[in-house]
């Protein structure tokens, strides 16, 4: 069988998408919306719980209710789930799941007559999850720092500064505010690996990929780092669920899935992963210098790298790649569209306005930069939003559309230098993908060929190609990576942009003065 499943549990859907490697396709997918099915039933709005006070939870029952359906709807449509040979998936990074101790017998017991959250209501030691979007825990984060070291001893250890949003600051908050709670609580998992839990019938190991947003796992060794825990919680080393490579199977699938949706009895289950390592698999970012622009409201840089390299100004989150061989970094710009569109709106332009504008003036724009603060800014870090123009008049509408564009393709290529990594090739995705000027921009400042994707579910595919190179391996099909990788992850025909060498020429030499720059109003 040449089939494999891969499902990605986001902030507001759960994805099933199933590749057939044999036919070198996408064969299905389908998506279940938490709003459409669940809002009233759980409360919810755009998927997740607003509590007040920045704390926004979900629902873990709410998830498994979601499988269920997910499974439900593939089977109705007449997808055969016995021609699966494997399974893997993703979870929204940072949620954490807590379990009581009943929750090992649960899994065990699951009976294929009723559904899951018939059965699984009363394993959790908390009935919600704290996830990404949760900012609420500021002084846990400068109290884990301390416990360690200090930030930088903090970044040195777990390649991340502590965030709000990762999990190890959520764990101390809970511990902290629900002593009873937390003493109760055996065992607490990702929203990764609960997914896994469900699928396998038993409580799952946490892959490295996933481990890594959590500020609590050594960035060297791929296992949890006991200095961490003991700055997060205290008894957390019992709760945490092991670490085990992304590559190595759980076992097979629960009899629970394979009686009630017709799964084959052999079919793999393989520990699951954060969305945004997955992402990096299924965007085809397997060898160091592939780097990866998602050119949205924020933009978005996804990079290989050979190496656990760290930004030491804490620029960006590095997390282990669940080809349990490289590394991702992951740089996040703020100001992105929104930049584009305020300057677009500012001289009353439309987007083909926009592209005269950029045609109509020349690379390096006469020396005229800008620092397009236009939001607070996450790297490099800007907390007061604030446009500079240097040598520029801002009255010249064509001028400043090149020198915005100029700064986030100078932008991107300066805050990815502490990766030590030539950019080889920069895949490009995104709505402003479209635009071939700024591609071309982009192209020369980082002196490499660009290529447009069409990605819209890169973390489900990426679990469905982990499921793939998992099994062909394990069946004695030795394959690489990048062979596994290839055929899912081709650009668009005709889309690639070479560098210009005159352009190059010029943006080589107008880095230093962006650089300077930038140092200079972000010191």
């Amino acid at each position: 069988m040449s089939k494999y499943l891969g499902i990605d549990s986001s902030t507001q859907s759960m994805t099933g998408l199933i590749i057939d490697t044999a036919n070198e396709r996408i064969a299905v997918e389908e998506s279940v919306v938490f709003d459409a099915h669940f809002k009233s039933t759980y409360s919810i709005e755009n998927g997740v719980l607003e509590l007040g006070e920045a704390q926004v939870h979900s629902v873990p029952l709410m998830w498994a209710e979601a499988l269920d359906l997910l499974l439900s709807t593939l089977r109705d449509k007449g997808i055969d789930l016995g021609e699966i040979s494997a399974i893997a998936g993703s979870g929204q990074q940072h949620g954490t799941v807590y379990f009581n101790e009943g929750a090992a017998a649960a899994l065990d017991n699951l009976k294929p007559a009723y559904p899951l959250i018939d059965q699984i209501g009363n394993i959790f030691s908390r009935s919600t999850a704290p996830i990404w979007m949760d900012t609420s825990t500021t002084a846990q984060c400068a109290e884990i720092e301390q416990g360690v070291g200090g930030r930088q001893a903090l970044l040195e250890l777990t390649g991340n500064t502590a965030f709000e949003r990762f999990s190890g600051p959520q764990i101390r908050k809970f511990a902290q505010l629900e002593p009873a709670a937390y003493g109760h609580t055996t065992n607490i998992g990702l929203v990764s690996s609960y997914i896994a839990s469900l699928l396998c019938g038993k409580l799952a190991p946490v892959d490295p990929g996933d481990g890594s947003g959590t500020n609590m796992m050594d960035i060297k060794t791929r296992q949890w780092s006991p200095l961490a825990l003991a700055a997060t919680a205290a008894g957390l080393e019992k709760k945490l669920r092991p670490i085990q490579a992304s590559g190595q199977p759980l076992g097979p699938l629960s009899p629970y899935f394979v009686e009630r949706y017709g799964f084959a009895p052999d079919c793999a289950v393989l520990p699951f992963s954060g969305d945004n390592p997955c992402s990096l698999i299924g965007l085809g970012l397997v060898e160091p210098g592939q780097v990866a622009l998602s050119l949205g409201t924020s933009d978005t840089l996804f990079a290989c790298m050979d190496a656990p390299r760290i930004s030491l100004k804490g620029e960006g989150a590095v997390f282990a790649s669940p080809d349990d061989i490289h590394y991702m970094a992951l740089i996040c710009f703020l100001n992105g569209s929104l930049a584009r569109e305020a300057v677009r709106d500012q001289y009353g332009l439309d987007w083909a306005g926009f592209t005269q504008a950029l045609n109509r003036t020349a690379p390096g724009n006469q020396g005229g930069l800008m620092l397009p603060y236009f939001a607070p800014e996450i790297v490099p870090r800007v907390s007061t939003p604030g446009i500079v123009r240097h040598h520029l008049d801002p009255q010249d509408a064509r001028a400043n559309v090149r020198a915005l564009i100029e700064a986030q393709a100078l932008s991107s290529k300066i805050h990815c230098e502490w990766m030590e990594v030539p950019t080889r090739a920069l895949y490009v995705t995104g709505g402003a993908s479209a635009n071939s000027e700024i591609l071309q921009i982009f192209a020369s400042v980082h002196n490499c060929p660009v290529q447009r994707f069409e990605t819209t579910n890169s973390a489900a595919l990426g679990a469905a190609l982990r499921a793939a190179h998992t099994h062909h391996n394990d069946s004695g099909k030795q394959r690489t990576w990048k062979e596994v990788v290839a055929p899912f992850t081709q650009p668009l025909p005709g889309s690639t942009i070479r560098p210009d060498p005159a352009a190059v020429a010029v943006y080589d030499a107008l880095l230093p003065q962006y650089r300077a720059l930038e140092e200079k109003h972000t010191a």
